[in-house]
């Protein structure tokens, strides 16, 4: 079964989730989501994000019984293991955008499904909801997330793979999200501010990675990107 089957499987099993109000398909599998016919060829993952809203979690909670082929993980039960051939990981993740804690990383504890709610995730918005085949797709509009990769706080390969996400998320970007990053990046304080153009001349100095989009194939779309930003730092 080839990648793309995987991943609709996966969103089948799922589907009475992705129904749920506040509920986002997040990651790396968004820009595989907005080729063309998901033809899901930018990134190839072994896993699938789902934002749920904090506001949202209780009503999640009770559709979690009609999910099938995945069974939570004993060690952590926001990581959903399939217990089906050719399906995907799901991770469940918080996302906080209009609570008192919004913008802040933290636990949202529960016994039967904790969640960490990231930061930065308060800057998703739902965006299109995507009709592929007999399924609906809630997904984030990709400027939001775009920055949210790009202030990655992780090291190594993880750090790499989050930037790289970005630049997929570029790809399959069109000129109102570009617009949409530069209004989401004046409202960033001036430290994320530098550490989203940190992240962008990190990704333009990156090297070719297994089943990622290749940077050096798109150095002048990331210059672009960043000469914008650059530009309205010198204007402020």
């Amino acid at each position: 079964m080839d990648f793309r089957a995987r991943l609709l499987r996966t969103l089948r099993a799922v589907a009475p989730i992705l129904e749920q109000p506040g509920v986002l398909v997040a990651g790396s599998e968004v820009p595989n989501l907005l080729e063309p016919d998901a033809r899901s060829s930018l990134v190839v993952s072994q896993d699938v994000d789902i934002a749920v809203s904090v506001d949202g979690h209780a009503a999640v909670k009770m559709r979690l019984h009609e999910v099938r082929g995945l069974a939570p993980s004993a060690e952590e039960p926001s990581v959903w293991l399939p217990t089906e051939a050719d399906l995907l990981e799901v991770n469940f993740i918080g996302r906080d955008a209009h609570g008192t804690r919004a913008g802040e990383t933290y636990v949202f504890e529960d016994d039967e499904l904790p969640l960490l709610v990231f930061g930065h995730l308060s800057l998703l918005r739902p965006g299109k909801t995507l009709k592929v085949e007999d399924l609906s797709v809630p997904l984030p509009r990709p400027a939001g997330l775009i920055i949210e990769k790009l202030l990655t706080d992780r090291s190594g390969e993880k750090g790499d793979r989050d930037l790289l996400v970005a630049l997929a998320l570029l790809l399959v970007s069109e000129a109102h999200d570009l617009t949409e990053i530069e209004a989401l990046y004046q409202g960033l304080s001036p430290e994320l501010r530098y550490t989203v153009r940190s992240g962008l001349s990190t990704l333009s100095l990156l090297e070719p990675r297994l089943y990622m989009p290749d940077p050096t194939l798109h150095r002048i779309l990331v210059a672009e990107l960043l000469g914008r930003l650059e530009k309205m730092e010198s204007n402020q």
